[in-house]
């Protein structure tokens, strides 16, 4: 449910989200320090980097660590989650990205079982591996890949898919809805036999200070960092801050809202009510304790914000 601005019925709608007084270091610590050491140290052995991202964000929590440690190897970037994001924009992300020096690029929809994309990155990685000098590894005919990013944007899910694609085999990496299920660098998994090709999977290494608080909150929309250490209620309130802004009202239809809102605390009562997410609550009175049901406002911002993430509220961009 797309509707015009005109369309809208009220005119109150947030021109910035309001992040209080919170500090970024602290509401998004920065970490992973040894899933870095770790790729360095593999980096003799490496003959091209995959950096994996998620393709709503393609600008914003792009650890630069990865540019400035890992940056000797030739690089592709590989931005995944496509079938989530605003694909209209697609031609000015990669304008942007070519302006910052990144030329190599592909959209990609890694949990697919048929994407054509995947099936391109095996010709591609060849040929910049073979235009590239390889230093100590110029006899070894086989390659390897290692693949990196922040957590959860799909790094165990490209190497399945890779498999899938060229050696017609299952999983090999698991995949998980959270970040954080790779906890260190794995052996070897091959993903194809013409040219032999391994990758490494590599734990997810998030930027150790996100740049600020709008960067941190996309990353925590986009589930690349634990819900708890920032709050369901606020990730909800900036979703619903950044539905709006883009104006993808898709939300109004799934939970029967009469419009779009920018409350909130509206939007989960209502969500709650229509789910019947309740809970039970002990009031005092004069007359004694009480026990009554009200909304788990909890429960719902945990539905509306998984809806996004499953891409059941439409389609979108948060970089541009």
């Amino acid at each position: 449910m797309r509707l015009r601005a005109g369309q809208l019925g009220t005119a109150g709608f947030r021109s910035a989200f309001d992040f209080g007084q919170r500090e970024t270091a602290r509401w998004f610590p920065g970490h992973m320090a040894k899933g870095l050491k770790q790729m360095r140290a593999r980096l003799r052995s490496t003959d091209c980097i995959i950096e994996i991202h998620d393709a709503r964000i393609p600008f914003s929590g792009r650890n630069p660590l990865f540019q400035e440690s890992l940056d000797i190897r030739p690089r592709l970037l590989v931005l995944n989650k496509m079938d989530l994001a605003d694909t209209s924009k697609k031609l000015s992300v990669l304008k942007q990205l070519e302006r910052e020096g990144v030329k190599n690029v592909l959209f990609t929809d890694c949990l697919k079982q048929r994407d054509d994309s995947v099936k391109k990155i095996v010709p591609l990685v060849t040929k910049l591996i073979e235009s590239a000098a390889r230093f100590h590894r110029e006899e070894n005919r086989s390659y390897c890949l290692m693949v990196i990013g922040v957590p959860n944007v799909g790094k165990s899910s490209l190497i399945n898919a890779l498999r899938r694609t060229n050696l017609k085999k299952g999983k090999a990496s698991r995949v998980g809805g959270e970040p954080g299920i790779t906890k260190a660098i794995l052996t070897k998994i091959q993903v194809c036999e013409r040219p032999i090709i391994h990758l490494l999977d590599t734990p997810g290494v998030l930027p150790p200070n996100i740049e600020n608080i709008e960067t941190g909150m996309k990353l925590a929309l986009c589930g690349t960092i634990l819900d708890h250490l920032v709050g369901e209620d606020v990730i909800a309130d900036y979703l619903l801050f950044s539905l709006n802004r883009l104006q993808q009202f898709g939300y109004v239809e799934r939970y029967d809202l009469e419009a779009p809102c920018d409350d909130i605390q509206h939007v989960l009562k209502h969500i709650a009510v229509k789910l019947g997410k309740t809970q039970r609550v002990k009031a005092i009175t004069g007359v004694g304790d009480i026990t009554m049901k009200v909304p788990n406002y909890t429960a719902a911002a945990y539905d509306f914000i998984r809806a996004f993430r499953k891409g059941e509220l439409g389609k979108v961009m948060l970089d541009l």
